[in-house]
């Protein structure tokens, strides 16, 4: 095998070696049933056990709650902008947390079903961070829900908490979130939301697989405007169990590897650990450099996604040229921001980060 990359790209991103390996022994044979898993039949009982093993991996691995069930679904994240509020009752009525580009997104399409309020907004200071449990959230009457995005891959922020918005009269509203890009990162409590969303392609597996946790209130009883059209409801897929239509039976054949990799390593209690340590190489490097500056404010740093800067767009050239000749690739910052980013996600060593850290420190312009 030729020698690998140090691989910090954002999405589709680096995958554990030992899934791919795993995969690359099973991929013209996959268990001695003579054909591949992308030849297979979605209605064979070779793939039934494959959505099978993976939904129950993600179960194990979050302790998902019998009020929940897991959806594989197609479209990325971006689907499910408009999913949400197609699937609630009067478009949703949505609250929404506004820390960049996907939130924006997510709020211009609910705003097509219904009424999407932006109750908070970093774009003043740059997105440059997330609200903190002291700063109050208050919401409309009439919303239903809060929508937010736990880490954002662009601007390299993320929630180290679970938000809580309120409307007026004191009722605290249902969770949505968006948690693509910090996935299988790390535990979280999913009996506190009505709704998770992820694009696979971030920290999960390859791109085309998009997991959906949801409450079967939801998934079970469609809620929305009747004219939805049968394909986009949660309970159409619910209903099927993810087989509708024919669903990317090679991406959750990853994706279930990839779960059933992170449970091998302790589970996502450890593999957090992990990924703090891994943040902590960088961001001691970044804040101690004479040239780089970090994006995020301290409180606010994603563990998934390091921004920051150096002191001119040359000086960011020649670091890249650097980093490409030593095997380090996917440090260009996202087109519409520019800069730098380095994507920590699980399958990212401690070692890839050590040859980072590194690099930076020896670079001086």
């Amino acid at each position: 095998m030729s020698k690998r990359v140090h691989n910090f790209n954002a999405g589709p991103a680096a995958l554990p070696l030992s899934v791919l390996l795993s995969v690359q022994s099973e991929l013209v044979d996959y268990q001695g049933h003579g054909l591949s898993v992308m030849e297979m039949s979605h209605r064979s009982l070779a793939f039934e056990g494959i959505i099978d093993a993976a939904r129950a991996t993600l179960t194990r691995l979050y302790g998902i709650p019998d009020t929940h069930e897991v959806l594989f679904l197609q479209g990325g994240a971006s689907l499910q902008f408009a999913m949400v509020p197609m699937n609630l009752p009067d478009g949703g009525n949505g609250a929404f947390l506004n820390t960049g580009t996907w939130t924006n997104r997510a709020l211009a399409e609910a705003g097509r079903v219904g009424d999407a309020h932006e109750i908070w907004s970093s774009k003043d200071a740059g997105f440059n961070h997330v609200p903190q449990p002291d700063v109050p959230l208050v919401a409309p009457d009439a919303a239903r829900y809060l929508h937010y995005c736990s880490n954002n891959t662009i601007f390299g922020t993320q929630y180290h908490h679970r938000p809580v918005a309120k409307t007026a009269d004191g009722r605290a509203l249902p969770l949505v979130c968006d948690m693509s890009s910090d996935f299988l990162s790390r535990p979280i409590n999913v009996s506190a939301y009505d709704l998770i969303f992820a694009g696979a392609q971030k920290n999960a597996g390859p791109s085309g697989v998009c997991v959906v946790i949801v409450k079967k209130t939801i998934s079970r009883d469609f809620q929305g405007d009747p004219r939805t059209p049968i394909i986009l409801r949660y309970q159409t897929h619910a209903e099927k169990g993810s087989m509708y239509n024919t669903p990317n039976t090679f991406g959750i054949y990853v994706l279930g590897e990839v779960a059933t990799w992170v449970e091998r390593k302790g589970g996502l209690a450890a593999i957090e650990a992990i990924n703090a340590k891994k943040a902590r190489m960088l961001y001691d490097a970044i804040d101690a450099h004479p040239l780089a500056r970090g994006h995020a404010t301290p409180e606010s740093r994603s563990q998934m996604n390091v921004t920051f800067r150096l002191q001119d767009a040359a000086q960011e050239k020649a670091l890249l040229s650097i980093a490409s000749d030593a095997g380090v690739i996917g440090l260009k910052g996202h087109r519409s921001v520019g800069g730098l980013r380095a994507s920590l996600y699980n399958a990212v060593s401690v070692e890839s980060v050590a040859t980072l850290v590194g690099l930076l420190n020896a670079f001086r312009g």
